[in-house]
């Protein structure tokens, strides 16, 4: 493709003004980036050995982890409102290598986490529908299903907060009503129950952190949020709302109301206790809200994937073709290429794919609160429309105790784990001076890299794009007010 061929196609996604991201549709987004509901946190009861770790785990981790990564995610977000996020983050502070190891060891986790989501969904539709169990029906149904979600993707992001927001609502629905048929059923005592003798301390670490993960994903969503700089803490604090009530309320009602057995609780046990707390017509609505909500965990991931791929083109990392916009303003060859990775990934494990998932995730956090604290300390001058109430020295001891939660998820890995993602890390070496050399031999074509010798030369940049952008639609206006 020639340079001026590529060039247009960039720039057609300009030409036309695309809808953004409110506040309501943002908070269903980072509830689906983050959780999804309760489908998932039965193993965290099963490797607890009992309801008591469970539940500990949901009213203190979110204090330890979930709180501080909103926060730094707030104020970076905000400070850098651009599509890329976190890889925009650690450039700033350590430099383009470094930026673009974190996008590639995010995008790569995402794309694992997102393999799991079409699987999930068949899973609970073959208690209902048995004929998913035969490979022959369940091949075409994932690639199906994974081909129609990313054209729903394609299709432009705010129908894709549309669609989260009404998933959301159908999918939390029957729990709330779980918990008002429980309550005459409640029995506090069962929910101290535990035998430390059969805990299962790494799958316990490992489910909690899955469940509690990914504040930071929406931030590469942030080119495509309305006035972001207001909406994003008001939309993590909405979202962290909606995510501990989504775990807390089915856990406290399920436990309190039935005696059953920690060996019970596995993938899927939600619509049996709907079954026996409020009969076949409460597990049918657990199982189809447990369906949606992989449906809506497939979307977000895969926006923010995709927006993702687009910011580093932006920014001059991959090549200009990864910033190409359809008319929907969705990144077309972004998309495609995370939604073949999740074809390829989708033949691993549930369990593989989570501690995997999980090292990439911890590795790439720990980056991200370095450079938190580095340009706290370094950049002082940074433009934060929202920054977090605290002095440079109390946030870094904010930040102490995330940090040793997530040291501890790395040590509790598998060896094979380990080989892995030290396999990942060295292809992400390899690949960033591969690219480089692409771009001086000028065998792809790339977008100009911002400046990093200001200390505000990101914003700078971003500045600048937001001008053209503004001209752009000014332009467009101007155009349609002539036709009519």
């Amino acid at each position: 493709m020639s340079e001026q061929g590529e060039e247009g196609m960039v720039s057609n996604g300009k030409n036309k003004s695309n809808p953004k991201l409110t506040l309501l549709p943002l908070i269903a987004l980072i509830f689906y980036e983050v959780s999804g509901g309760p489908f998932g946190v039965e193993d965290s009861v099963r490797a607890g050995a009992g309801p008591l770790l469970s539940l500990l785990g949901f009213c203190i981790f979110p204090l330890i982890w979930s709180i501080p990564e909103a926060l730094l995610t707030a104020e970076l977000a905000t400070s850098f409102p651009e599509n890329g996020g976190y890889v925009i983050w650690i450039s700033s502070a350590f430099g383009p290598f470094w930026g673009f190891q974190e996008g590639f060891w995010k995008w790569l986790s995402g794309v694992m986490d997102n393999a799991l989501y079409p699987v999930l969904f068949l899973d609970y539709l073959k208690h209902s529908l048995p004929i998913f169990h035969q490979t022959i029906a369940r091949v075409p149904a994932l690639l199906g299903i994974t081909l129609s979600l990313t054209y729903l993707n394609y299709r432009g992001l705010h129908i894709v907060g549309f669609s989260a927001v009404v998933f959301a609502a159908f999918s939390l629905l029957p729990f709330l009503i779980m918990g008002i048929l429980s309550i005459p059923k409640i029995r506090p005592s069962r929910w101290l129950l535990v035998d430390f003798k059969k805990v299962d301390w790494r799958g316990y670490f490992n489910s909690m952190l899955w469940n509690l993960n990914y504040w930071d994903k929406a931030s590469t969503l942030a080119g495509e949020v309305e006035d972001p700089s207001k909406t994003f803490p008001k939309a993590l604090l909405g979202g962290l709302v909606l995510v501990m009530s989504s775990y807390l309320i089915p856990l406290l009602a399920a436990t309190g109301a039935l005696g059953s057995s920690p060996s019970e609780w596995t993938d899927g046990y939600f619509a049996e206790v709907g079954m026996l707390i409020g009969g076949f017509w409460l597990k049918l609505w657990i199982q189809a809200a447990a369906a949606v909500s992989n449906l809506g965990l497939f979307e977000a991931e895969m926006s923010s994937d995709s927006f993702q791929l687009l910011g580093m083109s932006k920014i001059g990392m991959l090549p200009s073709v990864f910033a190409v916009r359809s008319t929907y303003g969705t990144p077309t060859v972004s998309i495609l290429f995370s939604a073949t990775g999740v074809i390829f990934l989708s033949w691993m494990s549930f369990q593989e794919i989570m501690e995997f998932l999980n090292f990439l995730y911890a590795v790439g956090m720990l980056l991200e609160v370095a450079a938190f604290i580095t340009l706290r300390v370094k950049r002082p001058d940074l433009h934060r429309p929202y920054r977090v109430p605290l002095e440079t020295f109390w946030v870094a001891m904010i930040c102490v105790p995330p940090s040793l939660l997530l040291i501890l998820v790395m040590c509790l890995a598998s060896w094979r784990t380990f080989m892995v993602s030290a396999a990942v890390i060295l292809v992400g070496f390899v690949l960033y001076p591969a690219l480089v050399h692409a771009k001086r031999r000028n065998w792809m074509l790339f977008e100009a890299e911002p400046s990093l010798s200001s200390s505000n030369g990101w914003q700078q940049q971003f500045s600048e794009n937001k001008e053209v952008e503004l001209v752009e639609e000014e332009k467009s206006l101007m155009q349609d007010n002539s036709i009519i």
